[in-house]
């Protein structure tokens, strides 16, 4: 009888034993997983404890985005960060993404200096975020400028008319939901609209003649919506120099004393690249497809990139 029961408590203290061991596993586990995620966002990464140059892309359709204002302002505050280097190539995007963006670089300039380096293209909302730099490079064959705002609709009430569909809309007032493809511009809803773009576009020019230095003629000249290459942007004041991310780094060592020899670091919002991760975007999330579907109000942005 006492071996039996010494057999029990050995068993016992066994398990114990392994479930102690078991559970420490998974301590350890979820500890070096939490390591591991944080090293890749960047949070722990030991070069980010160092002195470095802070980089930001801004590619693609632009919209508020408050994961990457919270990012700038990390910036900001983080001594390590000698420098912003922000990499544009965008078409634009929403007039208060490019807002957003262009106010939240100039608070990081408030503490360091801030250079913006334009790819392929930085025109519209994507040139108004260029303007919260204190230097701006654009290649030679850069499209930039594209200045001005947009409010789009198509009007299909006499396709609806001949499909045999009759559209009816109970409004509060006759200028809700003005415009709308299911009724007619009226001369006073058309008014309406027009003050609307007139407000943001006299924003958008302000915001070009205070960062440009450009007024009267001159600025009038580059603020009709057209688009500029780097090499003409540069000739009108819209952008400092010809070059890339060498030449803005020349830049920050020149007139800021940031060695060139300091690491550039991203510190972009990372997004989950996993299956699910995606999957999780496309069904509630932000997709490149269904931002340009939200561009359904006032936007600053060129529309060859919208027609591909």
């Amino acid at each position: 009888m006492s071996l039996d029961i010494d057999a029990v408590l050995d068993r016992r203290r066994l398990k114990r034993r392994l479930a102690f061991w078991r559970t420490s596993a998974i301590v350890v586990f979820v500890a070096v997983a939490v390591v591991l995620a944080q090293w890749a966002f960047g949070d722990l990464n030991p070069l980010g404890r160092g002195d470095h140059v802070a980089r930001l892309n801004v590619v693609g359709v632009i919209v508020e985005d408050q994961d990457v204002l919270d990012r700038l302002d990390e910036i900001a505050e983080d001594d390590a960060a000698k420098a912003l280097l922000i990499y544009i190539d965008s078409p634009g995007g929403t007039v208060v993404g490019g807002e957003s963006l262009f106010k939240a670089f100039r608070r990081v300039a408030a503490e360091k200096p801030v250079v913006a380096v334009m790819g392929t293209t930085a025109a519209s909302a994507g040139y108004m975020v260029a303007l919260g730099a204190d230097s701006i490079f654009a290649h030679e064959g850069t499209v930039t400028g594209s200045i001005g705002v947009l409010l789009q609709t198509a009007e299909i009430t006499d396709l609806l008319e001949r499909l045999g569909v009759n559209a009816e809309a109970i409004k509060s007032a006759p200028l809700k939901a003005v415009p709308s493809p299911l009724e007619e511009l009226t001369p006073s809803g058309r008014a309406a609209a027009q003050e609307v773009v007139d407000q943001m576009y006299a924003m958008f020019v302000e915001m070009v003649g205070e960062r440009r230095g450009l007024s009267g003629d001159e600025l009038r000249a580059v603020s009709d919506g057209r688009v500029f290459t780097g090499r003409s942007a540069v000739t009108h004041r819209l952008v400092d120099a010809i070059g890339g991310e060498r030449e803005a780094r020349e830049w920050l060592e020149s007139e800021h004393s940031i060695s060139a020899d300091l690491p550039s670091i991203d510190r972009d919002v990372k997004r989950d690249s996993s299956v699910i991760g995606r999957l999780a975007r496309a069904l509630g999330g932000k997709t490149l497809f269904s931002e340009r579907l939200m561009l359904d109000g006032l936007v600053a942005v060129w529309h060859p990139d919208l027609r591909s």
